[in-house]
């Protein structure tokens, strides 16, 4: 037996799939595609989630973009957050060129174009299908890890939600837990100290400086209502067809600490909200999250671990999630360890720290005798990648070198009357066009000052009136003068008439 038939009976075994499963390309060896030796991932196993990695220009977004049609097609929704913009284009039908032609039939996989439902949507003023989220559905102890809070800080938050639960004051933005914070260590401060214990000045202060910090980054849009809800991320379109909702987060690059604010809150929020599935047949939502990279290098100690729990137990509710970077060291090793799928495109080495980044990340595939990984990963080609998954036992797939194929939709992105045409049929955007702004705990607390200060004067002038009434008022002392002076004049009258009677006598 040749060793090509040897390898495409090995690949074939190892990649074999009783269920539905997407196809990513066809095997290579020894720099060759092989026909009909195909890449397959079973569905059920895609809820156990990957990375997506390689250097810049190596085929990165074209992966997405072939997995997110192929999830697509089987009714199964699909979230990208797309840094770099450069995603967009899967809304269109694709053009077949000589290279797709040529690609395909290297491994006898047949080609044709399509296009697939997309929402375009936005944490910013991009045009788009509004994203917000209120800070009481964050929770005391997620808002807290995001601004990075120390346990005494963390314990305040936790005051602070406690007192506006019980208060009935709605926490929705920014500037209403900023207005509490004022509150209890202001106005409110015997109010706090009485029910709740002392709060230190400085501690808010921290806290305050915190929240300013985000509301820069753009925490002031993304907090807010309408508060955006999960379902709608879940839709099928007429033709069966799972939608991609692309968030368009090119202007927010700068921003990491809302980029992480909002996937955390996403993640925790869909965690909470979905049903268990178990062992289902696919999955329910794939999550893509490009330049991951962006998350953990601004992410805390804590948020790091909640990150992490989030991700062991959200694959139960059939969510799948996909870190995209460019060196799979970007992603911490024990969420490295949460990921069952892996697609490598070539990485490069220009320094001695690249290739030791490059053995390092070798040393995370399986041991193959078809391949020198370490080798190979510095010569794969555009469009060509490591991939290993897991089957439908949950056991690693064999390593396989890959000619990934070519999307089926446009590989540009689009324009922006086709953007605005996009929005213009949104359904979407409608629903969360229009930003509310109803009362809550600023404005409750606005107003419970105000009473506050009515009540004072009212008392105060009430007070007033009181001591002026126990007092003489200027008519009567007028009066009483009057009185005295006439008293006083018929005496004089009376006196000189009793004189001038004893004169005349």
């Amino acid at each position: 037996m040749s060793t090509s038939t040897e390898f495409s009976n090995y690949i074939n075994e190892g990649y074999t799939s009783k269920g539905d499963s997407i196809i990513l390309g066809g095997a290579i060896l020894n720099g060759e595609a092989l026909a009909d030796t195909y890449i397959k991932i079973p569905l059920k196993t895609l809820n156990r989630h990957g990375l997506i990695a390689g250097a810049t220009g190596t085929g990165k977004t074209k992966t997405i973009q072939v997995l997110s049609e192929q999830l697509s097609s089987f009714g199964i929704p699909v979230l990208m957050m797309d840094i770099k913009g450069d995603f967009s284009g899967i809304a269109k039908e694709g053009e077949e060129k000589p290279f797709i032609t040529e690609r395909h039939a290297k491994i006898n996989l047949p080609y044709t174009t399509a296009s697939f439902p997309v929402e375009l949507m936005s944490l910013s003023q991009q045009n788009g299908v509004r994203l917000r989220a209120t800070v009481s559905e964050f929770g005391p102890v997620l808002f807290s890890r995001i601004l990075n809070l120390n346990d005494t800080q963390t314990g305040v938050v936790s005051v602070l939600f406690k007192y506006c639960d019980d208060n009935k004051m709605p926490l929705l933005d920014l500037k209403d837990i900023k207005k509490v914070l004022n509150y209890i260590t202001e106005e409110g401060k015997e109010e706090i100290e009485e029910n709740y214990g002392k709060i230190s000045t400085a501690t808010t202060g921290i806290i305050l400086r915190k929240i300013i910090e985000l509301e820069q980054q753009g925490g002031d849009i993304f907090f807010g209502e309408k508060s955006f809800e999960i379902d709608d991320l879940m839709r099928i379109d007429e033709n069966g067809k799972g939608y991609v909702n692309i968030i368009r987060l090119t202007d927010i690059q700068d921003k990491p600490k809302l980029f992480s604010t909002f996937m955390l809150s996403l993640l925790a929020e869909i965690y909470q909200q979905m049903p268990e599935k178990g062992d289902a047949d696919q999955p329910e939502l794939v999550i893509f999250i490009d330049e991951a990279h962006l998350i953990f290098n601004e992410a805390s100690k804590a948020l790091l671990e909640q990150i992490e729990t989030i991700i062991k137990l959200i694959r139960s509710k059939g969510i799948g999630v996909y870190f995209v970077t460019q060196n799979p060291m970007d992603v911490p090793a024990s969420v490295l360890a949460q990921l069952g799928l892996k697609i490598q495109h070539a990485l490069r080495a220009f320094t001695a720290n690249d290739r030791q980044a490059i053995k390092q990340t070798a040393d995370n595939y399986p041991t193959s005798k078809y391949y020198k990984t370490d080798e190979m990963l510095t010569s794969l080609g555009i469009g060509e990648a490591f991939v290993t998954a897991l089957n439908e036992k949950g056991i690693p797939t064999p390593l396989a070198a890959t000619m990934m194929r070519a999307p089926m939709s446009r590989m540009d992105v689009l324009v922006e009357t086709e953007i605005s045409e996009i929005n213009a049929k949104s359904k979407l955007v409608r629903k969360y066009a229009e930003e509310l702004d109803r009362d809550s705990a600023y404005e409750m607390l606005n107003k419970k000052i105000n009473d506050a200060i009515q009540q004072a004067e009212t008392e105060e002038e009430t007070k007033v009136q009181e001591r002026k009434s126990s007092e003489p008022s200027t008519a009567t002392v007028i009066t009483k003068s009057v009185v005295k002076v006439v008293t006083s004049a018929s005496f004089i009258r009376g006196v000189f008439g009793v004189l001038s009677k004893m004169f005349k006598k």
